[in-house]
Protein backbone atom coordinates (compact mmCIF):
# COMPACT_ATOMS: atom_id res chain seq x y z
CA UNK A 1 0.00 0.00 0.00
CA UNK A 2 2.84 2.36 0.83
CA UNK A 3 4.51 1.77 -2.53
CA UNK A 4 1.26 2.54 -4.33
CA UNK A 5 0.87 5.81 -2.44
CA UNK A 6 4.54 6.77 -2.66
CA UNK A 7 5.27 10.20 -4.12
CA UNK A 8 8.38 8.65 -5.70
CA UNK A 9 7.72 8.52 -9.46
CA UNK A 10 10.17 5.62 -9.83
CA UNK A 11 7.98 3.13 -7.93
CA UNK A 12 6.97 0.34 -10.29
CA UNK A 13 4.76 -2.65 -9.47
CA UNK A 14 7.23 -5.21 -10.84
CA UNK A 15 10.07 -3.81 -8.74
CA UNK A 16 7.94 -3.91 -5.60
CA UNK A 17 6.86 -7.47 -6.38
CA UNK A 18 10.46 -8.55 -7.02
CA UNK A 19 11.39 -7.07 -3.63
CA UNK A 20 9.14 -9.68 -2.03
CA UNK A 21 11.83 -12.18 -3.11
CA UNK A 22 14.84 -10.03 -2.24
CA UNK A 23 14.88 -8.06 -5.50
CA UNK A 24 14.74 -10.95 -7.98
CA UNK A 25 11.60 -12.66 -9.20
CA UNK A 26 11.65 -16.40 -8.48
CA UNK A 27 12.16 -18.95 -11.23
CA UNK A 28 8.99 -20.54 -12.53
CA UNK A 29 8.40 -24.00 -13.95
CA UNK A 30 6.34 -22.56 -16.78
CA UNK A 31 5.26 -19.29 -18.34
CA UNK A 32 1.73 -20.14 -17.21
CA UNK A 33 2.88 -20.28 -13.55
CA UNK A 34 4.67 -16.94 -13.91
CA UNK A 35 1.65 -15.30 -15.53
CA UNK A 36 -0.68 -16.67 -12.87
CA UNK A 37 1.40 -15.37 -9.95
CA UNK A 38 2.20 -12.02 -11.52
CA UNK A 39 -1.38 -11.60 -12.68
CA UNK A 40 -2.60 -12.24 -9.16
CA UNK A 41 -0.10 -9.87 -7.57
CA UNK A 42 -0.28 -7.07 -10.14
CA UNK A 43 -3.78 -7.24 -11.51
CA UNK A 44 -5.56 -8.35 -8.36
CA UNK A 45 -3.63 -7.29 -5.25
CA UNK A 46 -1.96 -4.13 -6.61
CA UNK A 47 -5.19 -2.91 -8.20
CA UNK A 48 -7.21 -3.78 -5.10
CA UNK A 49 -4.82 -1.76 -2.95
CA UNK A 50 -4.76 1.08 -5.49
CA UNK A 51 -8.52 1.46 -4.97
CA UNK A 52 -7.71 2.89 -1.53
CA UNK A 53 -6.48 6.07 -3.22
CA UNK A 54 -10.16 7.02 -3.46
CA UNK A 55 -11.26 9.07 -0.44
CA UNK A 56 -14.42 6.93 -0.24
CA UNK A 57 -12.46 3.67 0.03
CA UNK A 58 -10.36 3.85 3.20
CA UNK A 59 -7.75 1.20 3.88
CA UNK A 60 -8.75 -1.45 6.43
CA UNK A 61 -6.31 -3.86 8.00
CA UNK A 62 -7.16 -7.53 7.80
CA UNK A 63 -9.35 -8.44 10.79
CA UNK A 64 -7.69 -10.79 13.27
CA UNK A 65 -10.33 -12.60 15.33
CA UNK A 66 -8.83 -14.45 18.24
CA UNK A 67 -9.15 -16.09 21.59
CA UNK A 68 -7.67 -13.90 24.33
CA UNK A 69 -4.33 -15.63 24.91
CA UNK A 70 -0.90 -14.14 25.41
CA UNK A 71 0.36 -15.83 22.23
CA UNK A 72 -2.47 -14.32 20.17
CA UNK A 73 -1.92 -10.89 21.73
CA UNK A 74 1.78 -11.08 20.86
CA UNK A 75 0.95 -12.14 17.32
CA UNK A 76 -1.52 -9.27 16.89
CA UNK A 77 1.12 -6.77 18.06
CA UNK A 78 3.72 -8.27 15.73
CA UNK A 79 1.43 -8.32 12.69
CA UNK A 80 0.18 -4.75 13.18
CA UNK A 81 3.71 -3.48 13.86
CA UNK A 82 4.94 -5.11 10.66
CA UNK A 83 2.00 -3.68 8.70
CA UNK A 84 2.80 -0.13 9.86
CA UNK A 85 6.48 -0.63 9.10
CA UNK A 86 5.80 -2.15 5.70
CA UNK A 87 3.53 0.73 4.72
CA UNK A 88 6.16 3.33 5.60
CA UNK A 89 8.95 1.39 3.91
CA UNK A 90 6.84 1.18 0.75
CA UNK A 91 6.03 4.87 0.97
CA UNK A 92 9.74 5.71 1.14
CA UNK A 93 10.63 3.23 -1.64
CA UNK A 94 13.85 2.20 0.09
CA UNK A 95 15.05 5.76 0.74
CA UNK A 96 15.90 7.05 4.21
CA UNK A 97 13.78 10.12 3.60
CA UNK A 98 11.10 11.07 1.14
CA UNK A 99 9.39 14.19 -0.11
CA UNK A 100 6.09 13.94 1.71
CA UNK A 101 3.27 16.43 2.08
CA UNK A 102 2.75 17.68 5.63
CA UNK A 103 -0.23 15.42 6.44
CA UNK A 104 1.63 12.35 5.19
CA UNK A 105 4.64 13.37 7.31
CA UNK A 106 2.35 13.58 10.37
CA UNK A 107 0.87 10.19 9.54
CA UNK A 108 4.33 8.61 9.24
CA UNK A 109 5.22 10.01 12.66
CA UNK A 110 2.04 8.55 14.17
CA UNK A 111 2.60 5.23 12.39
CA UNK A 112 6.12 5.08 13.84
CA UNK A 113 4.67 5.52 17.32
CA UNK A 114 2.00 2.87 16.69
CA UNK A 115 4.61 0.50 15.31
CA UNK A 116 6.75 0.94 18.41
CA UNK A 117 3.83 0.19 20.75
CA UNK A 118 2.65 -2.81 18.73
CA UNK A 119 6.13 -4.33 18.49
CA UNK A 120 6.68 -3.49 22.18
CA UNK A 121 3.63 -5.56 23.10
CA UNK A 122 4.91 -8.45 20.98
CA UNK A 123 8.34 -8.19 22.62
CA UNK A 124 6.84 -8.09 26.12
CA UNK A 125 4.77 -11.19 25.41
CA UNK A 126 7.86 -12.99 24.11
CA UNK A 127 9.92 -12.01 27.16
CA UNK A 128 7.19 -13.12 29.61
CA UNK A 129 6.35 -16.42 27.90
CA UNK A 130 5.62 -19.15 30.40
CA UNK A 131 4.28 -16.80 33.06
CA UNK A 132 0.64 -17.17 34.15
CA UNK A 133 -1.83 -15.39 31.85
CA UNK A 134 -4.27 -12.76 33.13
CA UNK A 135 -7.18 -13.24 30.70
CA UNK A 136 -8.90 -10.01 31.76
CA UNK A 137 -5.71 -8.01 31.13
CA UNK A 138 -5.15 -9.74 27.82
CA UNK A 139 -8.73 -8.96 26.68
CA UNK A 140 -8.28 -5.33 27.66
CA UNK A 141 -4.95 -5.06 25.86
CA UNK A 142 -6.39 -6.68 22.73
CA UNK A 143 -9.14 -4.06 22.76
CA UNK A 144 -6.50 -1.30 23.05
CA UNK A 145 -4.59 -2.76 20.10
CA UNK A 146 -7.78 -2.90 18.07
CA UNK A 147 -8.36 0.78 18.84
CA UNK A 148 -4.78 1.51 17.78
CA UNK A 149 -5.44 -0.49 14.60
CA UNK A 150 -8.31 1.89 13.78
CA UNK A 151 -5.96 4.84 14.31
CA UNK A 152 -3.34 3.12 12.13
CA UNK A 153 -5.91 2.66 9.36
CA UNK A 154 -6.89 6.34 9.61
CA UNK A 155 -3.26 7.46 9.41
CA UNK A 156 -2.51 5.19 6.45
CA UNK A 157 -5.55 6.54 4.64
CA UNK A 158 -4.56 10.14 5.42
CA UNK A 159 -1.03 9.54 4.11
CA UNK A 160 -2.35 7.89 0.95
CA UNK A 161 -4.76 10.74 0.22
CA UNK A 162 -2.13 13.42 0.93
CA UNK A 163 0.32 11.75 -1.46
CA UNK A 164 -2.35 11.32 -4.13
CA UNK A 165 -3.16 15.04 -3.91
CA UNK A 166 0.50 15.97 -4.26
CA UNK A 167 0.96 13.68 -7.27
CA UNK A 168 -2.16 15.06 -8.93
CA UNK A 169 -1.16 18.66 -8.30
CA UNK A 170 2.53 18.17 -8.99
CA UNK A 171 3.40 20.06 -5.80
CA UNK A 172 6.67 19.49 -3.97
CA UNK A 173 6.30 17.77 -0.62
CA UNK A 174 8.20 17.98 2.63
CA UNK A 175 11.20 15.81 3.43
CA UNK A 176 10.46 13.47 6.31
CA UNK A 177 13.07 11.16 7.82
CA UNK A 178 12.14 7.60 8.75
CA UNK A 179 11.72 7.47 12.53
CA UNK A 180 14.26 5.58 14.62
CA UNK A 181 13.57 1.86 14.75
CA UNK A 182 12.94 0.41 18.17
Amino acid sequence: MGAIASPDPDVKPMTVIADLWGGELPEFDSMEDANELLGTLVMALWNELAAHQDPKTPFKAMPVPMEPTAANLGNLGLVRGQEAEGFVEGLFNGAKESGLPERAHEAVTHLGEIRAVMLGVADLIERTAGEPEDRAQIKETIQHLRTMTEIMETEIHAAVLACVRVRQQGLPGLTAPWPTRH
